[in-house]
């Protein structure tokens, strides 16, 4: 199978944790994109959902897909969502797509967090994938000094590239992360940081990973 039938195989199997009846928060990405389009097919099964990005509350309307306001809603089943990269106990880096804040707090406040991916993104230490930092623009020179100077790597501007909440990207290259819930908060403590990629503070529950054998389940 090519990567896109890998991620329509997992998009599919992330159907059974969906909960009828309910409101379920919905990623965004490429293999996010498959599960919507998979969602389609029993979204009369579920009240609606919460969108992570712009782009993704547009896919879900054009799937008649309801999509609420987080502030609307007292509560989120389950998030569904891809992820750049997962390490064995479900840390992961997001953020590729630029929609790292609000993904985060749609999957905190969610009871579950089910990831998809493909067995390309499972990996046994992360840093390979640049990761993302999202920062207020007037800051973001002095963000890249204090990124420099408390962990090392190499932060790079994304280039023209905005928020959904008009905010920059920095993407940092050549990090090896061994302790990833200790880099998430050192990195948000950084005035000007809105969060980083890093989801290990609140990590994926499951880990549903698509391989030419068949979908795996992974837990922590």
């Amino acid at each position: 199978m090519t990567q896109d039938e890998l991620k329509n195989e997992v998009a599919k199997a992330a159907l059974k944790y969906v909960v009828p009846e309910t409101i379920i928060g919905v990623g965004t990405g490429s293999t996010a994109n498959f599960f919507i389009d998979q969602l389609a097919t029993i979204k009369d099964s579920i009240r609606g959902a919460v969108a992570s990005s712009i782009e993704t509350a547009n896919r879900l309307k054009s799937h008649g897909i309801h999509v609420f306001d987080l502030n609307e809603v007292s509560e989120i089943s389950v998030y569904i969502d891809g992820t750049d990269e997962s390490n064995h106990d479900l840390n992961l880096i997001k953020g590729g797509g630029g929609a790292l804040t609000r993904e985060k707090i749609v999957a905190t406040t969610s009871k579950q967090f089910v990831c998809i991916a493909d067995d390309s993104k499972l990996v046994d230490i992360l840093g390979k994938f640049p990761l993302p930092i999202e920062v207020i623009p007037m800051a973001s020179n002095y963000v890249k000094r204090e990124v420099v100077k408390s962990i090392g790597g190499n932060p790079i501007l994304r280039e023209e590239f905005t928020t959904d909440n008009g905010n920059l990207i920095l993407d940092i290259h050549d990090l090896n992360i061994d302790s990833p819930k200790a880099l998430e908060s050192q990195l948000n403590n950084i005035v000007g940081v809105v969060t980083n990629g890093l989801f290990a503070c609140r990590s994926a529950d499951i880990l549903l990973l698509a391989s030419q054998e068949g979908v795996d389940i992974i837990e922590p």
